[in-house]
């Protein structure tokens, strides 16, 4: 089935490709990438999966997206109280390539605008048999997940037209910002500049931000967690150059742009956003770059005002409905009816917050379920908070399951998301227990899959499955022995504690079969319907009743009472015995659901 998200990207893709107002960048001839038509998105989740629409495999150059990342590794390499002393965390205000220097000490205002990029460039040294540059674009490969490589023809085309930054780099060698030999660093930082990656690869570089720096395909630790926390910090205040205060209010997220049309933008502990398209703004920012950041942001609430909480996997647990049946005790019929088609109803049970990554790793599993799958049970009972990013997401979620001729059931005690449905005109089922969502389902199945003897409305004692291997004569003979009994709903038919009272034959109607849990509450075991029998199993108990007997609506019953068995065993022992027989072999039967509840409930 086709993700919601990925139906989402592509009309934004289409809806933003209609704007057609910015220019490639031109101060530098040759620049890759160029074509004003070229428009990539992406999204990566710190689980490591990665939403792509358009032209996201092909390669551009990184240019000032590169800063944020040669700044962490200097401050890995020095320590953020070293690298202050050389690239200060101040928003300048100012343009990407402004020659913006501290009054007297000539230290940048931060690490994202030229000069500070240049000075950060500078602090990187070689080691281990590795220069300053290998050990920068290895960083690169780090956080992308792959081995990425400088273009030397883009490196010459950028040193032949960098006659301002490398005044940058003499005027900051001047005040002992950078040590080194400044055309050398310049060439460091070109070389940077013009490491070629695609949409993709900067997708996987900004989840690795948004992962704690640990890279979410290999697993690797690009940078440690401190590092990072200051790299987003100077992003979120000073990446977006003279528009970084619009950003902050309009987007909210950690972002860095480059003139050879890539943007990133990260959401810490949920996502990392990646896109490509060269026409640029008066800022030198991607302008489809900015207008998808800002729509992604509004629509799936990726502001980090909004989005506080870390991202996990909304994912509690996932299962077909065999493996957690109803209760509901099913003749023969049914039950193989079930055997069969059970794994066509599936539960995804959820926890935490559905806001942007709790949704997005909800719809990504219901999207990978198998095409056999014809019923979606969401249980969102342990949710914590349902972001409007979720709704939205649910109610496309819903029609495309629809539109595959499947059908979404919601588990919500507090009906939230169903009054949410009925409002949009889409009603859902929905269930306040598990319990009984799985119940639905099975009766859906049931109808699709089996005959008509696997929901009888009712079921002459005569007939019961319990009495299934008797032969048609002794049933009767017993039938004829039995007594009717009519409860109303809420009825007690029998109570913990009491005597053996005979056999239960249910004729019509549902019966519930209650005990009492570990502290004292009342806990539902399962529900018998027409067809069924109970009181059988005291006989195992001391001739005791351990669970109470409840009718659920008008419930009409043929009872088999202990005095007519003790009759029946005088008058007539060959029948008493086969009648032994048949609620034996129907018990263990009983007993074997029974475990199977009991070890789903345990599980709940």
């Amino acid at each position: 089935m086709k993700s919601p998200i990925e139906s989402y990207l592509r009309t934004l893709h289409a809806e933003i490709s209609e704007l057609r107002t910015g220019t490639p960048y031109s101060a530098v001839p040759g620049l890759t990438g160029g074509d004003p038509d070229n428009f990539g998105i992406c999204l990566a989740t710190v689980d490591g999966y990665v939403y792509e629409v358009g032209d996201t495999r092909k390669k551009f150059t990184l240019q000032s997206v590169s800063k944020p990342f040669t700044y962490g590794l200097a401050l890995a390499d020095l320590g953020p109280d070293a690298v202050d002393e050389k690239v200060d965390v101040e928003p300048s205000g100012d343009s990407f390539n402004e020659i913006s220097l501290g009054h007297g000490t000539g230290r940048p205002a931060n690490a994202m605008i030229n000069a500070g990029a240049l000075a950060s460039t500078g602090l990187i040294k070689g080691s281990g048999g590795r220069s300053a540059i290998k050990r920068i674009i290895n960083t690169y490969s780090d956080f992308a997940g792959r081995k990425l490589a400088s273009s030397e023809r883009i490196f010459q085309t950028e040193l032949r037209n960098s006659d301002r930054n490398h005044a940058l780099a003499y005027l900051l060698s001047s005040f002992n910002i950078i040590e080194d030999d400044p055309t050398t660093v310049l060439e460091n930082y070109l070389r940077q500049c013009s490491v070629q990656v695609t949409c993709r690869d900067l997708s996987i570089m900004a989840a690795t931000l948004a992962n704690g720096g640990q890279n979410p395909l290999t697993g690797k630790q690009a940078l440690d967690i401190g590092p990072v926390e200051r790299v987003l910090s100077v992003m979120m205040t000073s990446g977006m150059y003279d528009d970084a205060g619009a950003w902050v209010s309009n987007v909210g997220m950690p972002a860095k742009s480059g003139v050879g049309g890539g943007t990133i933008a990260v959401l810490p502990g949920q996502v990392g956003v990646a896109v490509f398209s060269p026409p640029l703004d008066e800022h030198g920012g991607s302008v489809r770059g900015l207008a998808t950041c800002q729509r992604l942001s509004q629509d799936m609430e990726m502001h980090f005002v909004r989005s506080a909480r870390a991202g996990k996997s909304a994912i509690r647990a996932s299962y077909d409905i065999t493996d957690a049946p109803s209760g509901v005790r099913r003749n023969e019929e049914a039950a193989a009816t079930l055997s069969e088609h059970g794994h066509r109803a599936r539960v995804i049970e959820l926890n935490g917050d559905l806001l942007f990554a709790g949704t997005e790793s909800m719809v990504r599993e219901v999207s990978a379920l198998e095409t056999g799958v014809e019923l979606v049970l969401l249980d969102l009972r342990r949710v914590d908070e349902v972001g409007g990013v979720a709704l939205r997401i649910l109610a496309r979620l819903e029609e495309n399951l629809s539109e595959d001729g499947r059908e979404l059931v919601l588990i919500d005690g507090e009906g939230t998301l169903s009054e949410t449905f009925k409002d949009v005109g889409r009603a859902v089922p929905t269930f306040e227990t598990r319990r009984a969502a799985v119940e639905f389902a099975e009766n859906r199945l049931i109808t699709t899959y089996g005959d008509e003897l696997s929901l009888p409305d009712a079921v002459p004692a005569a007939e019961s499955p319990a009495l299934s291997t008797l032969t048609p004569e002794d049933a009767a003979a017993l039938a004829a022995r039995m007594e009717p009994k009519m409860y109303d709903d809420g009825d007690i038919v029998r109570r913990v504690g009491q005597r053996f009272g005979g056999v239960f034959f249910i004729i019509s109607g549902r019966i519930s079969t209650i005990t009492t849990g570990p502290e004292g509450q009342r806990v539902k075991l399962t529900t018998l319907s027409a067809g069924m029998t109970f009181g059988e199993l005291a006989l195992g108990s001391e001739d005791r009743q351990e669970t109470t007997e409840k009718a659920e609506g008008a419930v009409k019953l043929m009872v088999l009472s202990a005095e007519a068995i003790e009759q029946l065993e005088e008058e007539d022992p060959r029948l008493a015995v086969q009648l032994w027989r048949a609620l034996t072999r129907d018990a263990y039967t009983r007993v074997d659901q029974y475990l199977r509840e009991t070890a789903v409930r345990i599980r709940d």
